[in-house]
C-alpha cells in the first residue's frame, strides 16, 4: 500500500518534466532565503530539539539547557496548525474529503521543508483536544504526521475549534516559527482576528483555506449533500435550482472578501485550495507573494 507521502510525491510530479515541484521548490527557497528566525545567540532547549545542538558550556555556566543559535540561523521550523475537527471531514469541490487536501498541502510544503533541512511540526486538534508532533526533519517523521492528520479527522471527530488551535500556539510555542494554518471556510471571528494579531508579533503566519463543496448541486450532477456537523440532508428539490445556487455563490463571494480583508489587514499571506490539481499552483503563488512582501519590508 502506498504511503501518504508517496501519494503526495505523485501529485507533485504529475505534471510533465516535474515543473510543479521545481516551481514549488524555488518558491519555498525564495521565501526563506536570508531570513533568520531567532533573536538571540542562545535560546532555551525545547522538547524535540536535537541534543547535538546544545551548547554544553553555556548550559553549565547558566544551569539551564541552551541551544546554539548557529543551528537556528540556518534552520527553520515550519509549524502546521491543522484543523482536524469534523468539518474537515466534509466534501471538497473535487468530491474528495477536505482532509485529503489538507494532507496534500501539509505533505507538499512539509516535503520541501525536509529537503531544505528544516524542521516540521504539526499542531492539530478540535474542540476536544489539541496535540502537537515534535519537530523533526525526516520523511519518516513527515509520513507519521500525515497519518496523524488522517486518523484525527473523521466524521466522528469533535467539532472544529480554530480558536483553540490559535490559543495553543500562543501559549506553548515560544521560539519564532513559520506558522501555516490549514483550516476551512468558516468565518474569521473577532476572537480569531485578535489571536492572529498576537501571533503575527512573534511568528511569520500563512493561512490556507480548504474549500467546501457546493451544498446544492447543478442540473447535471447526481447525488446528495449532508451537513457533517448536524447531519441535515439538503432536500433534493433544491439541487439544480439556479436561483438558490446564485444566492449561495453570492454569500460565498462576500465571505471570501471578508476573509481576505481581515487577513490582508493583518499582513497574513493566504490562499484557497479546492482540488488536488490546484494545491501546488496555489502554494507556489502564495510563497512567491510572501517572499515578495518580505523582500519589500
Amino acid at each position: 500500500m502506498a504511503t501518504l507521502l508517496t501519494r503526495v510525491k505523485g501529485r507533485l510530479f504529475i505534471h510533465s518534466r516535474r515543473k510543479s515541484v521545481h516551481a514549488l521548490d524555488g518558491a519555498y527557497a525564495s521565501l526563506l532565503h536570508g531570513r533568520s528566525l531567532d533573536f538571540e545567540d542562545l535560546r532555551r532547549y525545547e522538547h524535540g530539539d536535537d541534543i547535538r545542538d546544545i551548547d554544553w558550556r553555556a548550559t553549565a555556566r547558566l544551569s539551564t539547557l541552551l541551544v546554539k543559535r548557529s543551528r537556528a540561523t540556518r534552520m527553520h521550523t515550519i509549524l502546521f496548525a491543522v484543523d482536524t475537527g469534523r468539518r474537515m471531514a466534509a466534501v471538497a469541490p473535487d468530491e474528495t474529503s477536505k482532509k485529503e487536501l489538507a494532507i496534500m498541502t501539509v505533505g507538499a510544503l512539509g516535503l520541501l521543508s525536509v529537503r531544505h533541512g528544516d524542521d516540521v511540526s504539526v499542531l492539530y486538534g478540535d474542540a476536544a483536544e489539541v496535540r502537537r508532533t515534535p519537530p523533526r526533519r525526516s520523511e519518516g517523521a513527515l509520513e507519521h504526521a500525515l497519518r496523524t492528520i488522517e486518523g484525527a479527522c473523521t466524521p466522528a471527530s469533535a467539532p472544529s475549534d480554530r480558536a483553540a488551535l490559535l490559543r495553543t500556539i500562543a501559549r506553548t510555542v515560544q521560539r519564532r516559527m513559520i506558522v501555516v494554518i490549514v483550516t476551512d471556510e468558516a468565518p474569521i471571528s473577532e476572537e480569531h482576528a485578535a489571536a492572529l494579531r498576537r501571533l503575527r508579533v512573534q511568528h511569520d503566519v500563512l493561512w490556507i483555506t480548504v474549500r467546501d463543496a457546493d451544498p446544492v448541486l447543478d442540473h447535471a450532477s447526481r447525488g446528495a449533500r449532508r451537513d457533517v456537523d448536524s447531519g441535515w440532508r439538503v432536500p433534493e428539490f433544491l439541487h439544480g435550482d439556479d436561483a438558490v445556487r446564485r444566492e449561495l455563490a453570492a454569500e460565498r463571494e462576500a465571505e471570501d472578501a471578508r476573509r481576505a480583508e481581515t487577513l490582508n489587514a493583518l499582513e497574513i499571506s493566504h490562499t484557497e485550495v479546492s482540488t488536488h490539481d490546484d494545491v501546488v499552483p496555489r502554494l507556489v503563488a502564495l510563497l512567491h507573494r510572501r517572499a515578495a512582501h518580505v523582500g519589500a519590508r
